[in-house]
């Protein structure tokens, strides 16, 4: 550790040429992107995303690459939309810690490593490949995006201990498993999925605040009746409080996905400590509203006081996100005579926030330790030269930053419905409402063939702007 923090303090030299960064988010930094892409003017922001293809290799190549496959599956290129999610997978399965930027980013501030994603992010790769190959009707391709969800939060919560996310399974992910089972015909496998996901919904209702979709509960006891399961069918009619009544579907379904609103975006928030002395040379990071004490020991001076003793209060910035609340809160579509609501199936904004206060709760004493370390340089600096110390002190509290690097082209929220479709030409009305009740109608026209099922993706991007970042 010694030797750590004095290969640390030599780097201080350098810094002042290398990091007197701006205060600016990563939003901030691409609002021309941001712009385009929020009002939905997709071509341009695919464009301004073509024109800035150094991003491509620098450190926000993930998001680059999960950007860029947004925008081509939004724009129906669904092949080279996979493309671009398939480089950002590779990207996260490959990377290897850089140890010379993981010593750097202690002494300056995380946005000097490539960005790997935030759990959840890593989760929705999978999703949005399945929805390309759904698009591409390739159902077993997009089945093995399904499984993949699953694996990665396995994977995920397994090296995390005790400390696990509480994002550790993902509803949806089970029922859209489900839905694509039963389209190709495997009705066992999609009863197992579906139950599977009742069972989530149910589990994560506290933690996400989506409830159990009414549609969900009709799959569910259709592939039991299906099946034979009359024990299971009868079982889920009490639990639900129906009356199942088969009804064939005979010339195909549709699917439909409606992506809602934009999901949040990081900005950074500070907090200040109190260095309180303690025995040995240790100090503790002290905020008593919060209720946050963190040990850390310190390097000591020459009478054996540490170097941090005279240090009162000091302020450090983490990462926090901003909500883009949505204009439309609800949405249906009518067909052939009969009106389907759209349920919603996720809340990644609300998975998001999760996922980042247990990430925060993991890597607090990190940020800290990152914080301890610049001042430690400083005040030996100091102790050598009072003017170069002066300077470095400036240099911290210009590197004292917030990663706010975020996957920011994600939806809000994931509604879907399930719409019988007649034989031929089915014309199909989208009616989106906010909550002053204006509505925005779209029309779409679906082929009905028997034993079909066809899958489709709309994105309303309409939200309001995070408060803060303009």
């Amino acid at each position: 550790m010694e030797r750590f923090k004095g290969a640390a303090l030599r780097h201080y030299y350098f810094i002042p040429f290398l990091f007197l960064i701006g205060c600016a988010t990563f939003y901030q930094k691409n609002i021309v992107f941001q712009n385009q892409f929020a009002t939905g003017q997709i071509e341009d922001a695919n464009k301004t995303l073509d024109k800035n293809k150094k991003i491509a290799k620098g450190n926000n190549k993930l998001l680059y690459n999960l950007q860029k496959g947004v925008v081509l599956q939004m724009l129906g290129d669904y092949e080279a939309s996979n493309e671009y999610f398939e480089k950002a997978y590779f990207f996260t399965e490959d990377y290897r810690k850089n140890y010379s930027l993981e010593a750097l980013s202690l002494i300056t501030n995380p946005n000097v490593k490539p960005y790997v994603g935030e759990d959840h992010e890593l989760v929705l790769i999978h999703y949005y490949k399945a929805l390309n190959y759904l698009r591409m009707n390739q159902l077993d391709e997009a089945l093995v995006e399904c499984r993949r969800i699953n694996i990665k939060l396995n994977e995920l919560n397994d090296k995390y201990g005790e400390k696990k996310n509480r994002y550790d399974v993902d509803p949806f992910a089970h029922n859209l498993m489900g839905i694509v089972f039963e389209a190709s015909g495997e009705i066992n496998d999609a009863f197992i999925a579906y139950r599977n996901a009742y069972e989530a919904y149910k589990a994560k209702l506290e933690d996400f605040g989506v409830p159990v979709p009414k549609q969900l509960k009709q799959d569910l006891m259709r592939s039991a009746y299906l099946n034979g399961f009359t024990n299971e069918l009868k079982q889920y009619e009490k639990e639900f409080n129906l009356t199942f009544n088969y009804n064939p579907i005979e010339n195909g379904e549709l699917v439909f996905f409606w992506h809602n609103g934009l999901g949040p975006v990081k900005s950074e928030w500070t907090v200040n400590f109190f260095v309180v002395k303690g025995a040995g040379g240790v100090v503790y990071f002290e905020n008593k509203e919060l209720g946050m004490s963190f040990p850390f020991p310190m390097p000591r001076n020459e009478d054996g006081s540490s170097q941090l003793g005279d240090l009162k209060i000091v302020r450090i910035a983490f990462p926090k996100y901003e909500e883009r609340v949505p204009y439309f809160y609800s949405a249906n579509i009518e067909a052939n005579g009969t009106k389907f609501q759209l349920e919603k199936g996720e809340d990644i904004s609300a998975i998001a926030f999760t996922t980042l206060e247990d990430r925060m709760l993991r890597e607090f004493a990190n940020t800290l330790l990152r914080f301890a370390l610049k001042q430690a340089g400083e005040l030996a600096l100091r102790g050598e030269n009072e003017g170069l110390g002066a300077l470095l002190s400036i240099v911290n509290a210009a590197t004292e930053k917030a990663d706010t690097r975020n996957w920011q082209t994600l939806p809000h929220d994931i509604f879907y419905a399930r719409v019988p479709l007649k034989k031929g030409d089915n014309k199909i009305e989208l009616t989106a409402i906010s909550n002053s009740k204006d509505k925005s109608k779209h029309e779409f026209n679906f082929e009905g063939q028997p034993n079909k099922t066809v899958f489709h993706i709309f994105s309303s991007l309409e939200s309001a702007p995070p408060a803060s970042q303009y």
